[in-house]
């Protein structure tokens, strides 16, 4: 028999008196066992690094520079990185200002490896950026200077250097119009 109070399904009953009924779906509950469909975002296609983090003797030069005076080479990175906004002359004495203060000279050019790995879709790897530069600071700018080095980029000559030796569309003069009428 049926009661009309009283429903199996753990639903209340559907009201009975002053408020017309609902249809059929009213109470409607998905099955569930059925999984729920993912929410899965696109990513970009990360290209790899094109040299390892300790391989700082496949430049030798750099890797001596680096050890030295690491703020010659981060110069030259942030440089290249900030495109040309700032100098390297000036992101290179930052750096040694911040190094010989505070000794933490880490915490600044993590943020340009950061960049860079988003500029040119760049794994993070399984360290992030600032415990690869807390822990490697050398290893992780020789890192970046080979990477912007073999993606093209002469690392002596500075951003503006650089963009001068892009090639350029060819050049057509502006079309002649017709002289002035009276």
């Amino acid at each position: 028999m049926n009661n009309p109070g009283k429903q199996s399904d753990g639903y209340p009953p559907p009201p009975s008196v002053g408020i017309p009924a609902a249809g059929v779906n009213q109470y409607y509950k998905p099955p569930e066992h059925l999984p729920r469909p993912l929410q899965v975002e696109p990513q970009a296609t990360l290209t790899p690094w094109s040299t390892g983090l300790c391989q700082c003797c496949d430049d030798v030069g750099n890797c001596c520079i680096t050890c030295w005076c690491p703020c010659v080479t981060f110069g030259k990175i942030a440089e290249i990185v900030d495109r040309g906004s700032s100098s390297c002359g000036t992101s290179g004495a930052l750096y040694g200002l911040i190094l010989c203060v505070t000794g933490c000279s880490c915490m600044f050019s993590c943020f340009y490896r950061t960049r860079l790995r988003s500029q040119y879709s760049l794994p993070e790897g399984s360290c992030p950026d600032c415990l690869v530069h807390c822990c490697c600071e050398s290893c992780a700018l020789c890192q970046e200077y080979r990477e912007l080095k073999n993606r093209g980029f002469d690392m002596d000559i500075g951003w503006v250097g650089n963009m001068e030796r892009q090639p350029r569309g060819v050049n057509v003069p502006p079309p002649v119009v017709g002289g002035m009428v009276r």
